[in-house]
């Protein structure tokens, strides 16, 4: 197993956790396509803990009624 592969398998458990827990008791609103925890685990295994965990933060804290919406893939 990598270094980068150790850094982020606690967050992608974190993700995973809340998609199969949390996720299905909520309404679907994501305004994004991939979702935004689909987004960030992607985003986690392309570019690693730092980059795509800042990916990952902005896609979430744009995630509101005046902030984007569509198709907005991991660069």
């Amino acid at each position: 197993m990598t270094f980068k592969k150790i850094l982020i398998a606690p967050f992608i458990f974190l993700v995973r956790a809340y998609q199969l827990l949390i996720s299905p008791l909520t309404p679907a609103t994501c305004r994004y396509s991939p979702t935004c925890s689909a987004y960030t685990l992607e985003a986690l295994k392309k570019h690693g803990l730092f980059k795509g965990g800042w990916l990952s933060a902005k896609r979430i804290f744009s995630c509101h009624p005046w902030g984007g919406k569509g198709y907005d893939p991991v660069p």
